[in-house]
């Protein structure tokens, strides 16, 4: 089968992994450092975090903004759950922007008319995370403008962006945001197993995010309440989490990282060469921004006629093509409409997933299978 994504292992990544494993330390040790120092100098940020999943840098990344009960949560409905439920897990109100058809991102025109409504009601968010699909940036700069405005924080959900450029600086400079999240899935453009990491370049805040990742504990000697004790001695301070990713996953993550550009210079020869043989076919091809350098994590295509999209679908999965759909819109899950949303309120997003099909992208693809995958489209579209 090829599939729609999947890491990529080498030598180098088996060797950095063994000698986690016959060190001293294979939990949280000195690796892990080691990788949040190398994250952080490769995108330009000053402070990074790295926590076991992008959804676990999400929540802590709400909560070191403090987000909490009686306050709002803003994303797009174009994204996994995880980018809405860290939200809900803060006890917060969540609420999602629609997105712009063209780049399947969260619309900064859509945000700034939903805002202007949203002071005049008293019902402004407190933060707004915006979601880099498929690789490429939102326009940073005007949802920033918007911010300074009304007074939002912003976090970037770049769990599909290491790698990805805006305005020719790497996405998680933070230029633009409070804080930044990635994610080290096996099918992104670099892996750990399972992992995320929080960057930012607000020292208070990456502070609070790593008390929050082990448990709200401290042993600093200047953050302790009682300073007169022993060796032994800690404290917690705030309710905290397990969220600490191991030396094995960060030793594995520092030795992807040493190949990120080859992964994103790969993908994007090869999104650029569907683009190209994807022209004479129904179906629309993703839009860049001028600003922007995508990661191409994801290779999302527009049908023209979406009620094929389910027979296409079942067609290229017989083939042996592993298609897929991302995604389907948050606010349409059983969850969220319990919570009172509903179909036809983000039409945008929701005419995005209709019509929208994943194709098979990853670093190891060669042009034979991307062939295979674009002449078994185009016979399922005939």
């Amino acid at each position: 089968m090829i599939p729609y994504g999947k890491q990529n292992i080498s030598q180098d990544d088996i060797d950095a992994v063994v000698d986690a494993l016959t060190s001293d330390f294979i939990t949280q040790g000195p690796r892990v450092t080691q990788f949040e120092n190398a994250v952080a100098q490769k995108v330009g940020a000053k402070h990074a975090i790295a926590v076991n999943s992008a959804t676990s840098a999400l929540h802590i990344a709400c909560l070191a903004l403090e987000l909490g009960k009686g306050q709002r949560l803003w994303t797009s409905p174009n994204t996994f759950v995880a980018s809405a439920n860290c939200g809900l897990y803060c006890g917060a109100d969540v609420d999602f922007v629609d997105i712009d058809p063209a780049t399947y991102n969260l619309c900064p025109k859509r945000l700034a008319e939903k805002l202007e409504h949203a002071k005049l009601t008293d019902t402004l968010p407190h933060i707004v995370v915006v979601v880099h699909m498929c690789g490429q940036s939102c326009d940073m700069k005007a949802i920033h403008q918007l911010s300074e405005q009304y007074g939002f924080r912003i976090i970037e959900d770049a769990s599909h962006a290491i790698g990805s450029k805006y305005q020719d600086k790497y996405v998680g400079s933070c230029q633009y945001s409070d804080i930044t999240v990635f994610s080290f899935h096996p099918v992104k453009i670099i892996t750990t197993a399972e992992g995320g990491i929080a960057l930012t370049n607000n020292p208070e805040l990456a502070k609070a995010m790593e008390n929050l990742r082990s448990h709200g504990v401290t042993r600093d000697l200047e953050s302790l309440v009682d300073s007169n004790q022993g060796a032994w001695y800690y404290e917690q301070q705030s309710l905290g989490f397990n969220y600490r990713m191991t030396d094995l996953q960060a030793a594995l993550g520092t030795s992807q990282l040493a190949r990120l550009d080859a992964f994103v210079e790969r993908r994007q020869v090869l999104a650029e060469r569907y683009t190209e043989k994807l022209s004479a076919l129904p179906l629309t091809t993703p839009t860049l921004l001028p600003a922007s350098k995508s990661a191409w994590h994801l290779y999302v295509i527009q049908l023209a006629e979406p009620d094929c999209r389910r027979r296409v679908f079942d067609e290229l999965r017989a083939k042996g093509i592993g298609v897929h759909v991302h995604y389907i819109p948050v606010h349409t899950q059983p969850h969220y409409r319990e919570l009172g949303f509903e179909w036809g309120q983000f039409p945008a997003a929701e005419n995005y997933y209709q019509a929208a099909l994943s194709l098979p992208l990853y670093f190891d693809m060669t042009e034979d299978e991307q062939d295979t995958v674009i002449q078994a489209l185009a016979d399922a579209l005939r």
